[in-house]
């Protein structure tokens, strides 16, 4: 009986240890587990599936799942990548036990969120952890010294809060630690200095302050350093002289004060020292000269003084030079121009003088020099093309003499700005050899000789701005309108003569302005082509003819200014279509009839249209009064009374004036420049203004000080006053002066400025309709909420990419977006920030990071308008939720819900991605303005009525 029963006893066990085999691939079912836990949106781990069959072989089912990497054999899990697999949620933790084995964790570019799981932290063979660019927040938790063999931890772009871990500091074997981009506070930790394999140390992007610890002078195995964009206290540590293999150093934005520790020249083998936009002061060390390796050298944006150290010509290997934007003298010294390697050069805005390097450009690839705002003399450098591959040109503001001769021959030119200066001779440059040249600015010069005859081949020029060479002559080329992307052309108290060629081909034209100089002739019907422009200026010639209806018809149009030439006709009715139209001047000419009854077109004022006796209607006299007061009975005793009073009413404005004069101080002579929008009042206009108490109604306080004022003829403008010292006012001016010709639709104008060497006025576009904070509670439809969108979007679009150089909002809310009559957002307070700094000295954020804040701000907005005001500063909340919950909310938030409306979800969706985008926590993965712009492009707006 009993060998009978063996063969059965030897069945059954080997059917128990199939069973076992089949079930014991533990690392599957974890995977599977944690699958089931995160959301898989996009579903990159449909892979991921259950064995059909079982697995005799004992081999890791998973081994063959994307993102799963397994031993030779297939038989343990070593590691697991899931970076950009689009996945959020919560990271589950418990999982994790199985994976004892584990050499590799990367769950990078995903949206993940809450805290670390502590189980990772048991993973004992784990070399490389990256959590890098996910939305991980809280404290960082405790127990990473359970990685006991960990070389590489990446935690690059999360929401961390809190003390960064020092028990970071024991892990032996670490090479490489980034924790920048994310919230951590408090100072760091000494214990960093006591890193013993450390090689790559990121630190930057969080909110670190207290002072640098001088401990980190110990670490003398690293090579990458990158410890700004923080808010530290105190000084530079001058034993970071001690890290000897350091090759890279970053300490930029961290609010640093003091000078430069000359130790730090006892890094020979640095090659990157970036310390720019801090508080530090006195001279820049000559030692610098003994770091041989240099190649960019960055102390921009701080109030450092002295020269340029003489030293510096030994430094072969510089590349990058940038002292911008401080207090330094002195002029440039030769061995600079001697230096073989440098190809950027940087050092506007500070009080350098003398003439530029004679072999500037001879000895090197110089690519980009920018010395505007100094005061260098002399003419430009012979050489300074010399390398061929110079293609940025910057040296505005300065007084420099001669002529342009040393560019004739500059065919990498991209970008040449050499307005306010004083040099003369004709324009040499040959704008056929000039292929890929986008924008010109001559302006302000003693040019002469016209504008170049070749101007139509520059098949990329952009920008062209001649203006204010007052002896320049000449004709506009015949072809210039062709240029396939020319936008602004700007040509005006040039004295140029002869007809308007005819606009042949102009579809990318924004703005004309030929204002100011001896035009004759007809404004061609061929305008009609220019179907982008929205400015035209051609104040100020001896044109003539009607004004022709093509040009009225323009749809883009906001800006014309046609006054002071000899149009004869009417005013053409389609003007008063326009929706776009912000200024119509056509005083002082000879047109007759009435004046179009369209609200746009009387609300410009009696200023747009005095000076054309046969031309009547609001808001001048009534058409039915056709009888002339100078032309009845008693004219004679009429003028002597008219004559009486308007000389009672100057001594009385004179005495005004003398009263506000007196009042506002002795603080120099006042000036008075206007914008395109202002008549040509005077300073004494608007000061005048200011002193009757009936002009002047007080706001309140924004940015400044804030009131509204009725000029002379009636127009109401918001005024802000501010202050400066004597010294910032050049900058002061320049920046304001970019602004004033900033015109957008969305953009409040800047209509001009009354100012002195200590203060001045602001002239604004007065809109009564509130602003965005005042209406974002209340219910909207679907189409006006994405035409205010888009129209904030537009009008930052036109800061940043349609401004040379690009101006950023800097104060961009609910409160700064305002709206005129047709319920079109307007952007105020634009800039205005920015110019502050610039006024009070301060070290300001570099433009860059302005214009990533400004889209930020763009997408927080978004989420405001789409919730009624529900979400303010909704950045971080909306990033730290599952995309379909948004969605789910948000829908909700504009009736969406029902099956009906997928149309209308479609687009809420289209627009709540973009805000997503937008408020994502590292600027770098922001799309730009335009971006956000096009992925805003086909909105219907058909949501419920």
């Amino acid at each position: 009986m009993e060998i009978f029963q063996w063969p059965h006893l030897n069945l059954l066990f080997s059917s128990m240890l199939i069973v076992v085999v089949l079930a014991a691939d533990p690392y599957s079912d974890a995977l599977l587990s944690f699958k089931s836990e995160i959301i898989d949106p996009f579903h990159n781990l449909d892979d991921w599936l259950e064995p059909n069959s079982g697995n005799p072989s004992g081999k890791v089912h998973a081994c063959s799942w994307s993102g799963v990497k397994c031993d030779n054999n297939s038989t343990i899990v070593i590691g697991l990548n899931l970076s950009t697999k689009k996945l959020a949620g919560k990271l589950p933790g418990k999982q994790f036990s199985v994976f004892t084995e584990l050499v590799e964790l990367n769950i990078s570019q995903n949206s993940f969120s809450v805290e670390i799981p502590v189980e990772i932290f048991n993973l004992t063979n784990l070399r490389s952890l990256d959590i890098s660019r996910n939305n991980f927040s809280g404290h960082f938790q405790g127990g990473v010294t359970g990685l006991q063999n960990l070389v590489v931890l990446d935690a690059f772009s999360n929401s961390f809060s809190g003390p960064l871990p020092v028990e970071l500091s024991k892990l032996e074997f670490l090479k490489v630690l980034n924790l920048a981009g994310s919230y951590f506070s408090g100072p760091i930790p000494s214990a960093y200095g006591f890193f013993k394999r450390l090689e790559f140390l990121h630190l930057a992007g969080n909110f670190i302050t207290g002072n640098i610890p001088p401990e980190l002078g110990n670490l003398q195995t690293v090579t990458h350093m990158e410890i700004g964009y923080n808010s530290y206290e105190g000084n530079i540590p001058w034993q970071l002289g001690n890290m000897s293999e350091l090759q890279y150093l970053d300490i930029a934005g961290s609010n640093l004060s003091g000078s430069i520790p000359k130790q730090l020249s006892n890094l020979t083998k640095l090659q990157s020292l970036f310390l720019f936009r801090n508080q530090l002061t006195g001279l820049i060390p000559w030692e610098f000269s003994r770091i041989l390796a240099l190649t960019n050298l960055d102390l921009s944006d701080n109030f450092i003084s002295g020269p340029i150290p003489e030293s510096f010509a030994e430094l072969k290997n510089l590349r990058l030079l940038s002292l911008m934007y401080n207090e330094m003298n002195g002029t440039v010294p030769d061995g600079i121009a001697e230096l073989p390697s440098l190809d950027t050069l940087f050092i506007w805005n500070n009080f350098f003088t003398g003439s530029l390097p004679r072999n500037l450009g001879k000895n090197s690839k110089l690519r980009w020099l920018d010395v505007s705002i100094n005061s260098f003399i002399g003419s430009i450098p012979p050489h300074i093309c010399a390398g061929g591959e110079l293609f940025k040109l910057i040296m505005f503001s300065n007084k420099f003499t001669g002529n342009l001769s040393p560019l004739s021959n500059c065919s990498s030119m991209v970008r040449i700005r050499l307005e306010d200066n004083s040099f003369s001779g004709e324009i040499p440059l040959t704008l056929s050899h000039l292929p890929d040249v986008s924008y010109i600015d001559l302006s302000r010069n003693k040019f002469t000789g016209g504008i170049p005859s070749d101007i139509s081949q520059a098949s990329k020029l952009q920008y062209f701005n001649v203006s204010n060479n007052p002896e320049l002559g000449g004709l506009i080329p015949e072809e210039t309108w062709s240029l396939p992307l020319l936008q602004n052309f700007s040509a005006s108290s040039c004295n140029i003569s002869g007809n308007l060629p005819p606009f042949k081909s102009c579809r990318s034209m924004l703005a004309v302005e030929l204002q100011k100089n001896n035009m004759s002739g007809v404004v061609p019907k061929s305008v009609s082509h220019c179907r982008a422009l929205e400015i035209i200026n051609l104040a100020s010639n001896q044109l003539n003819g009607h004004i022709p209806d093509e040009l009225a018809s323009l749809p883009a149009l906001s800006v014309v200014d046609l006054s002071h030439n000899n149009f004869s006709g009417s005013i053409p009715a389609e003007f008063g279509k326009s929706t776009n139209l912000l200024l119509l001047n056509v005083s002082y000419n000879d047109i007759s009839g009435a004046i179009p009854s369209e609200k746009v077109l009387q609300s410009m004022g009696r200023s747009a249209y005095v000076g054309n006796r046969e031309l009547c209607g609001a808001p001048l006299r009534s058409c039915s009064a056709s009888m002339s007061i100078f032309g009845s009975k008693g004219t004679g005793k009429l003028r002597l009374v008219l004559l009486l009073s308007a000389g009672v009413t100057i001594l009385i404005a004179a005495l005004l004036f003398w009263l506000v004069y007196l009042r506002k101080g002795n603080k120099g002579q006042w000036k008075m420049e206007s914008f395109i929008g202002l008549p040509q009042f005077t300073a004494n206009d608007v000061l005048r203004s200011f002193s009757s108490a009936d002009s002047m109604e007080e706001l309140p306080p924004l940015s400044a000080a804030v009131c509204k004022a009725v000029l002379p003829t009636g127009i109401t403008v918001l005024v802000k006053k501010i202050e400066w010292e004597p010294k910032r006012m050049k900058v002061a001016i320049e920046f304001i002066t970019q602004m004033g010709n900033a015109r957008h639709r969305n953009l409040i104008r800047l209509l001009g400025f009354c100012y002195n060497n200590h203060m001045a006025y602001m002239l604004y576009d007065y809109l009564p309709n509130g602003n965005l904070a005042d209406k974002v509670t209340m219910p909207r439809d679907w189409s006006t909420k994405c035409r205010i969108i888009t129209g904030i979007a537009r009008g930052l679009c036109f800061l940043h990419h349609d401004c040379n150089p690009a101006i950023s909002h800097g104060d961009l809310n609910s409160s700064t977006i305002v709206f005129d009559d047709n319920f079109e957002p307007r952007l105020a307070d634009f800039g205005f920030k920015y110019l502050i700094e610039f006024i009070k000295g301060r070290s300001s954020e570099a433009i860059k990071d302005e214009l990533y804040m400004d889209i930020y701000r763009f997408g927080e907005i978004i989420l405001e308008i789409l919730t009624n005001g529900r979400l303010t500063n909704g950045g971080e909340i909306v990033q730290s939720k599952p995309q379909d919950v948004v969605l789910r909310e948000m829908y909700s938030e504009n009736e969406a819900t029902d099956d009906s409306a997928n149309s209308l979800q479609d687009e809420i969706k289209q627009v709540v991605d973009v805000a997503l985008l937008c408020t994502r926590s590292r600027p770098a993965d922001r799309p730009s303005m335009k971006d956000a712009l096009k992925l805003l492009s086909g909105l219907k707006g058909q949501g419920k009525q």
